[in-house]
């Protein structure tokens, strides 16, 4: 527990809504804030695919949670993995056994990949939800169009067939993404290989893409992924997923060795261990004031929580959502410190948006939905994304720098990023299955 003149607050998880709470409680004498996260930094998670792309390196989104509060005394950054938590006495349990109990309790400890009991999922599929994942999908991207150099029959065993399972935002970027890395920039890296034979296939349940957004933006996105060379399997899902194949829910077979999991996410597994009831995708459900029901003092943010806004049951797991209820908590728990008194969120929608590629953006800003598509989308992710940045203290000078690069310079640039000796992955046994 805090000292009786300062309030201690625990909040466990780097991400936006973890991050944004600390910022607005930091420099306050009369708050003292332990902020507790398995990594030493926040990660940028929506350019996580740039990541795994290799247009970013894993240093361009990755930010130390302790530089980012090294001038403000109230603010303790531990590196350790909370492992339980005690709603009743707002305790929670590190890895190492050790304890830490707060006045005021934060769980904003994110997300992990839901594979939905499908099965070989876990083990074979790439989930999109971490700086290590995207750096697994990177590396495994280079060793194939390695092997397929060095041996190039190996095309017809799948080694550059590229799955990406799911249709919203993370599976269009990736898929997007994907797509300009095979037909547009690894020809300069490996000229004598003819890529021909390499394929994007993106595969969704649903019968449209982008499903949160217009009908319209569903055209779109399918338009200019199909320009890109992407394969669009809709109204089917992956049944099964093997080291060198998925097996989808029409029968059909496809011979792959990198399946880009963007299914679906689900509350990390500190939820389970909480000893609080779990909603849908096993997140906490929180009331209007951010606070979970029966509980005073312990908070629940960003995909960790169902969040209800209006008629929603839930706000969508964006970052601006995550990064806004951190700042409207820690409000909370300022105005509960002076008896104010709890006032219940309000979002400011920013509205949603997805890059499709270079020059292919689509969003849908505010809560009118005015959509744009585009120079003036991009336009929009740019904005919402040099918020979110401003949020962790990052260069907003060199991520600009970075955008209108990735929007308007050649593709070919990108190979100075693919460096073959770079990858550090398990070997593929070809021909062992």
């Amino acid at each position: 527990m805090s000292e009786p003149d300062t309030t201690h607050v625990v909040i466990v998880g780097g991400g936006f809504a973890g991050v944004a709470c600390a910022k607005r409680l930091a420099g306050d004498p009369s708050v003292r804030v332990t902020l507790v996260d398995r990594n030493e930094y926040h990660q940028f998670q929506p350019l996580l695919y740039q990541v795994a792309t290799a247009e970013l390196t894993p240093t361009d989104i990755r930010f130390d949670l302790a530089h980012m509060f090294h001038r403000h005394d109230n603010i303790e950054v531990r590196t350790a993995e909370a492992t339980s938590a005690d709603p009743q006495t707002r305790t929670v349990t590190l890895a190492s056994g050790a304890t830490i109990e707060a006045d005021a309790l934060v769980l904003a400890a994110g997300a992990q990949p839901n594979f939905f009991h499908t099965p070989g999922a876990d083990q074979f599929a790439f989930p999109l939800y971490s700086v290590e994942n995207a750096e697994r999908v990177r590396s495994q991207v280079l060793q194939l169009f390695q092997d397929a150099a060095a041996k190039p029959e190996l095309v017809e065993e799948g080694a550059l067939t590229f799955v990406v399972v799911g249709g919203g935002p993370t599976g269009v970027e990736t898929a997007g993404a994907l797509a300009e890395l095979v037909h547009d920039v690894m020809p300069h890296l490996y000229e004598h290989l003819a890529v021909s034979g390499a394929k994007v296939i993106l595969v969704d349940l649903g019968h449209v893409l982008l499903a949160g957004f217009s009908d319209t933006a569903h055209a779109y996105a399918t338009q200019q992924l199909q320009r890109r060379g992407v394969q669009l399997r809709l109204g089917v899902s992956a049944t099964e997923v093997g080291a060198d194949h998925v097996v989808l829910s029409d029968g059909t077979t496809i011979r792959t060795h990198l399946v880009v999991w963007g299914g679906g996410e689900m509350a990390a597994p500190l939820a389970a261990r909480s000893g609080l009831a779990q909603g849908r995708g096993g997140r906490i459900n929180v009331q209007p004031d951010l606070t979970v029901d029966g509980h005073q003092g312990v908070y629940a943010l960003g995909d960790f929580a169902n969040i209800p806004y209006g008629d929603e049951p839930a706000l969508p797991q964006l970052g601006s959502v995550a990064a806004q209820a951190g700042d409207w908590a820690a409000g909370n728990i300022i105005a509960d410190r002076l008896g104010a008194g709890r006032q219940p969120f309000h979002y400011r929608d920013k509205g949603i948006m997805a890059m499709i590629g270079r020059k292919a953006a689509v969003a849908e800003i505010g809560e009118h939905r005015h959509e744009m598509h585009g120079r003036f989308a991009f336009a929009a992710w740019l904005g919402v994304h040099a918020e979110l940045l401003a949020n962790t203290g990052a260069e907003l000078k060199a991520f600009t720098a970075w955008a209108e690069e990735f929007y308007f310079r050649p593709h070919h640039r990108s190979a100075n990023l693919l460096d073959p000796a770079t990858v550090d992955t398990p070997r593929i046994a070809w021909g062992s299955g």
